[in-house]
Order: structure tokens, then sequence, then C-alpha cells
């Protein structure tokens, strides 16, 4: 039976995934760990989505040699029997719990565990919301510390361990994303699920993936625009976002979210298009060209937009669709419309 202060422990580990800085929040959480269940030496690991490598968030302990400790676990330790072994066991095992002991035989605990001075050890695999982001590693130098309580006690903080492994996990804090809103990040080498949140429909656009490439590329720092999908609008957002670890360079990405919604004010789609040509300077000749319409379609569709929206005139509307993301960009005028873009907002 789990005791007071491991109880409590606990609930402190669960209550750091809220925390911003997961380099802080992963040391606490080890430190809370060893003060529930003791230990000579931790390393709390994860899964980087990008490279497929699995890199140090936090340790603790192990002294001169935890350095080379963490390392071999990051790198050495994925290749082996035993990886595999605790990826496929529902409850962390420990070398004290283990049937026959043949960890204490293997290649990795004589090159490196027991080198180090340690002969207990026990992991745990690291799954949120269903995907495998990391792992927990715990260490000590005598034997018999992981016991088969020590193991439930590691299984009852692994999703909160898991949700500070995971780099995707507090995305949802985002202040430019909305509760109710499908999103994903895109990123140089594709696209990242987010944690229980749908793909966004409009990244099986060709055109779209073309736009946010260009969005990427400006520099700016937002965009909000209105986007179909067969006979469907969606408002989008796109937010630049840099994804990592404590320990890693930031890998660079676009946050991209939607909604889907009925295109505002009644607007047409040949009316939004109109819109978004005026809110860039255009004037009705050069929109005329742009679409292919004739100048006089072109002012009919200004005339409908100005009743629609109730503005009083063309700059009153384009200051509108610009403050309210009324725009349908093409990759093109990205960069006009990008907030935070040099020369631009």
């Amino acid at each position: 039976m789990l005791s007071h202060h491991q109880i409590e422990a606990a609930t402190r580990i669960g209550m750091l995934t809220r925390e911003r800085d997961t380099a802080s929040a992963g040391a606490e959480a080890l430190r809370l760990l060893t003060s529930a269940l003791p230990n000579d030496a931790s390393t709390l690991t994860a899964l980087d989505p990008f490279s497929g490598a699995h890199v140090r968030v936090a340790g603790a302990g192990g002294g001169t040699d935890a350095d080379d400790t963490a390392r071999s676990l990051t790198e050495t330790f994925v290749g082996t029997p035993s990886y595999r072994k605790v990826l496929a066991e529902p409850l962390p095992p420990s070398i004290s719990d283990e049937a026959g002991q043949p960890y204490r035989h293997s290649r990795f605990y004589e090159e490196h565990v027991r080198p180090a001075g340690f002969r207990d050890a026990m992991s745990g695999a690291l799954h949120h919301h269903g995907r495998y982001v990391g792992m927990i590693h715990l260490a000590a130098e005598r034997p018999g510390v992981f016991t088969r309580e020590a193991r439930h006690l590691l299984a009852s903080v692994i999703p909160a361990l898991a949700a500070l492994a995971d780099p995707t996990a507090r995305i949802s804090d985002h202040p430019d994303l909305p509760d109710d809103a499908s999103a994903a990040l895109v990123t140089p080498d594709g696209v990242l699920a987010l944690p229980g949140r749908d793909r966004p429909a409009v990244l099986d656009d060709a055109a779209f993936d073309c736009l946010v490439r260009e969005f990427d590329a400006s520099g700016g720092h937002r965009l909000r625009l209105l986007w179909p999908v067969g006979r469907d609008w969606y408002r989008v957002g796109l937010a630049r976002h840099a994804l990592g670890f404590p320990t890693t360079l930031p890998h660079p990405a676009v946050l991209v979210h939607a909604r889907p919604t009925p295109l505002p004010y009644g607007l047409s789609p040949r009316e939004l298009d109109v819109l978004t040509r005026a809110a860039m300077g255009h004037t009705n000749q050069a929109i005329a060209g742009h679409l292919f319409l004739s100048p006089r379609t072109v002012h009919s569709h200004i005339e409908h937009m100005l009743r629609k929206t109730g503005c009083s005139s063309r700059s009153e509307a384009t200051a509108l669709a610009v403050r309210d993301g009324l725009l349908r960009p093409a990759p093109d005028s990205v960069r006009h419309f990008a907030e935070g873009h040099t020369g631009q907002f």
C-alpha cells in the first residue's frame, strides 16, 4: 500500500504537467520521484518525433558518470532486447522483480549498468494519448530496491511523466489555439499530430500546403484566413512555433488550426476573393486582371460586399477583413498579411 508521502509526491508530479518550463518541471518530477521511491540515479528521456532518437529531458544523481550513463540509456539501451521488453510489459519491469534475472546476464548490464555501480534498475515506457513518447529509468546501487510495489508506484506517475516528455503536450495552451479547433504542427519533415486534436482537413489540400510553406518562409508570426475544402469553409489560423526539448535545438514548425464556419456576412467565395485583393491595395482594374473578371463585375462585387458587411467605404471593409481574418490569400500574397512579417505589421 502506498504511503501518504508517496501519494502526495505522485499528486505533485501530476501537477507539474501544467508548467511551461519542461526542463524545470522534469527535474522537479525526478526529485519528487526520488523522495517517494529512493534511487541513486534517474533519467527521463523523450522520443524526438523528427529524428526518431531518444533525447534526455532531465536527469538526477549518478555521480561523476551521470552523463555517460544517461547517454547509454538514450543511445544504446533502445537497441537491446530489454528495451523491447519494457515496451511490451504493462507494468514497468525491474531487475529485482524479474523471473530468472536474465537482465543481470545481458551485455548491456555488464557493459553499462554494472560498471556505473548500479545493482538494481527499473524502466517504464511512456505513452501519451496512445502514442509512445519516451522512457523513465531508475537505478540503485543496492539490489532488491525496486520491488513489485515500486513498480506499481512508478506506473502511477507514468501518465504525468509522459506528458512532460511529449513536446506536443503543452501546445493546447497556445494562446492562438481555440478549444474546439482541429490542429496539427506542420514541419519541414511532415505533419505532426497533436494529442486530443483531429487533423485539420485543410492540410489535405496541396494549395494550402503551399500557403503554409510561404508563411513559414515569410518569417511572420501569425496569419488568420478562410479556406474551402469542397463545399465546406474553415476559419484557419497559422502561428509560428518552436518545438523541441531542453537539451536540443528547437525545430521550426507552424501550428495550423481550423474550425468549420459559414462564410461571414453571407459573402460569396468570389466576393471574398475580391475583398482579399482589395485589402492588398489593388485597384479594380488590377483585381479584374488577377481574377479574370471584368472591372464592372469587380465593381459589383465590391458594392455587394460593402452592403453585406455594413461598411461605408472600401477602406473600412479592408480594415475589417484584416482585423477579422476575412481573407483567402494566395501563396504569393501571404507576406502581405502575415503579422510580424518585416515591413508589414
